[in-house]
């Protein structure tokens, strides 16, 4: 008779749990980010160098059964502005109004930028970045836009540390001590602005080869992270 009571009370969170996840199953999620969103390798040298195939976004589909928009342009910042040498499409909060309004509806943004903001002839500190990144949500969370697409959540997701080692050493000479910090002053913006959160730091670190890319098993962990992420949300946690 105990075991019959406990059965029927579990009934109800199993539901709810295949509703969840049946729901995510229908759901479109636009991955809005940079060169570690677009796939790009670790690079050992300034070549050409083909993107992983099972990059996160890709990994994060599978694991959710939804769809994805991949939107990952190498250099692209956070910041409204160009970058000095690769010019003004890196320009991270006019590419997120093009995007939102390119595609549609979505259900889910996910956001990871800042690494292309620590290059040290862009001088910012944590701060600075993540009042760059809280620009962006404020883009996403625009009434207009919202309606635009009936409504979506977001989830910010702040990239691993970089390492002061390999191809792009030079790039970023100085600029771990700033990457460390953003983890809590992304989080400070993510509780201020209410959206998800996600410390891809917990998770993988940054290759060694060049500093700032991730290896194809950091996008199979972090690609399983943010879908775990992304259901336990939808199931009601927080």
């Amino acid at each position: 008779m105990r075991k019959r009571r406990k059965r029927q009370e579990a009934r109800p969170l199993y539901r709810a749990k295949i509703a969840a996840n049946l729901a995510l199953m229908t759901k479109t999620i636009l991955t809005f980010g940079d060169s570690n969103t677009h796939g790009t390798p670790p690079m050992h040298d300034f070549g050409r160098h083909p993107r992983n195939l099972r990059r996160w976004p890709v990994v994060m589909a599978e694991a959710l059964g939804c769809t994805v928009i991949e939107e990952g342009l190498p250099g692209r910042l956070a910041a409204g502005h160009a970058d000095t040498t690769m010019g003004p499409e890196m320009n991270g909060q006019l590419g997120l109004r093009i995007a939102l309004a390119s595609h549609g509806p979505i259900d889910l943004l996910t956001i990871m930028l800042g690494t292309n903001d620590l290059k040290l002839d862009h001088g910012k500190t944590a701060t600075q970045i993540a009042a760059s990144v809280a620009g962006l949500i404020k883009i996403a969370q625009n009434a207009d836009i919202q309606a635009k697409h009936d409504g979506f959540d977001i989830l910010l997701i702040c990239p691993p540390p970089i390492l002061e080692e390999g191809t792009f050493a030079g790039d970023f000479a100085g600029q771990s001590a700033v990457s460390e910090a953003l983890p809590a002053a992304y989080a400070f913006v993510a509780n201020a602005r209410g959206t998800w959160f996600l410390d891809a730091g917990a998770h993988i670190t940054s290759s060694p080869t060049d500093g700032i890319h991730f290896d194809a098993a950091a996008h199979e962990v972090l690609g399983q992270a943010v879908a775990a992420e992304i259901g336990r949300r939808e199931s009601g946690g927080s």
